[in-house]
């Protein structure tokens, strides 16, 4: 299919650009930056492209999309030369993750309501509600079934789909994907779940444990990417994937 096309185009990227984003992830180590400060400014980034986004400059709006990832891909690293790995780190960079989501669609919201357009309105919103109920699919699946990361739609496929719509400048292609795609997932994981669950009928007394803290990637990048889905745009697998 193509969408595994994509997830290994994707994988092979990242493979190409490794040596260097450890290189100067060792350049940031040495300066005392906290990994922290590195998951904040991919928010800035992210929010800047929304800014750019909403003024019809989309390609501007697809080279800060760039930056914000190279952020995302260097916090992990950086927090692992530090010794400064931590659970919080994971649980922030999520969060933002889910903000950043939101600035990018809202950006769009914004430009397409300007310029009358308001079936790209329409997609924009599926879109963003596609964006926010993958993670939150996989997040609540997580606490009921042992396997809860089915489906295609992850973070990172999204905006690498994301970033090349806005250099291409075809957005509204990457609209219409975006807005199928992600909620077919969200589908595919409701029925996934429903099935784990023997049809709905196993009560919450039989869900499985929490993950072990030391068995659950903890912190910034320390999670082993699992084989779905390419390790891109992100600090580890375990981070701002879904």
């Amino acid at each position: 299919m193509w969408s595994d096309s994509f997830s290994g185009l994707a994988r092979n990227i990242v493979r190409r650009i490794s040596w260097p984003i450890n290189r100067l992830a060792i350049l940031l180590a040495a300066t005392g930056i906290p990994p922290n400060v590195i998951t904040w400014s991919a928010l800035v980034a992210n929010l800047w492209a929304g800014i750019m986004f909403a003024a019809g400059r989309f390609a501007a709006a697809g080279g800060m999309m760039i930056l914000a990832g190279l952020c995302d891909l260097l916090d992990g690293p950086v927090a692992r030369l530090e010794n400064r790995v931590s659970l919080f780190g994971e649980f922030l960079d999520s969060i933002l993750d889910r903000y950043a989501d939101l600035i990018l669609f809202l950006g769009l919201l914004v430009y397409y309501v300007h310029v009358n357009r308001f079936r790209y309105v329409i997609l924009a919103g599926a879109a963003m509600a596609g964006a926010v109920m993958v993670s939150y699919a996989k997040a609540r699946a997580a606490s009921l079934v042992p396997e809860s990361g089915i489906g295609f739609w992850e973070r990172p496929e999204r905006l690498v789909l994301m970033i090349l719509g806005a250099l291409t400048n075809r957005m509204e292609v990457v609209l219409w994907i975006l807005a199928i795609g992600p909620n077919i997932t969200v589908i595919h994981r409701i029925l996934d779940t429903w099935k784990q669950t023997e049809g709905g009928v196993r009560s919450l007394s039989d869900r499985p444990p929490a993950p072990d803290a030391a068995h659950a990637s903890a912190g910034a990048g320390t999670s082993t990417p699992r084989s779905g889905a390419p390790h891109f745009l992100t600090r580890s697998a375990g981070r701002g994937q879904n």
